[in-house]
């Protein structure tokens, strides 16, 4: 079920962004008109009705299952998609609205055997299947690992200037929250302590996007995702096949 004050929702896309083994990237669109207020937007996983919110890298990888008194949106095998460069594969991507500065809240948890490259990411700012940023959470930090990642036209780079020595997954829901700036270029991650982030990192290279969440090659669930911020109208858009 999705929840949007004081805007009208931008057209949703009508061909699949990501789909399976076929990719249908976005490689240009026009921007009419960007929203001059915040606009509170909420997406809560209540009915069957809510999967057609979101694009998946391969949908037969996901599924709306119950957890406990929630339905959730889970990840509960490895996606059957073979990214154009080194990125994530499992990728739920929400098809609306684009957004440019936001503040995004959402409920996480990692069902995946515990080692040090165990993870969650989340996506934002993805223009195409090959040029987007993602926020790696893992449970020890090295340089492929628990950060924050730019996938431009090339393998995955990690790009954080800060980050903790990893985070504690266990089997319990975690509250992740990711503050992007757009004007000054910031990127702020917390987990579960909103006053101590546990990554940051300052980049440019793309303004807006679609926001999503998955993994790089594990397993989980998501729930309760809240955004306040700036969104921008896709006027036009044009699909090419990889």
């Amino acid at each position: 079920m999705i929840k949007i004050d004081n805007i009208i929702l931008a057209p949703l896309f009508t061909k699949v962004l990501l789909l399976s083994l076929t990719l249908h990237a976005v490689s240009h669109v026009l921007i009419s008109q960007e929203s001059k207020d915040p606009i509170k937007f909420e997406q809560l996983i209540t009915t069957n009705e809510d999967w057609d919110d979101f694009l998946f890298t391969d949908a037969g990888a996901w599924r709306l299952q119950g957890d406990g008194d929630r339905m959730v949106l889970e990840l509960f095998k490895q996606s059957k998609y073979q990214p154009p460069v080194r990125s994530p594969v499992n990728i739920a991507l929400m098809r609306s609205p684009v957004w440019t500065d936001f503040t995004l809240d959402v409920q996480l948890k990692q069902t995946g055997r515990e080692y040090g490259h165990r993870d969650m990411c989340i996506f934002f700012g993805l223009k195409d299947a090959s040029d987007f940023y993602y926020v790696h959470l893992a449970s020890v930090a090295d340089q492929n690992a628990h950060g924050i990642f730019i996938v431009n036209d090339e393998d995955r780079r990690n790009i954080s200037s800060f980050t903790t020595g990893g985070i504690s997954w266990g089997d319990e829901w975690h509250h992740v929250r990711i503050v992007r700036d757009t004007h000054v270029g910031s990127i702020v991650v917390f987990f579960d302590d909103m006053d101590n982030p546990v990554m940051e990192a300052n980049d440019h290279h793309f303004p807006q996007g679609l926001i999503g969440f998955g993994s790089f090659d594990d397993t989980g669930m998501i729930d309760e995702i809240r955004i306040t911020g700036l969104s921008v109208e896709v006027d036009n858009e044009i699909f090419r096949n990889n």
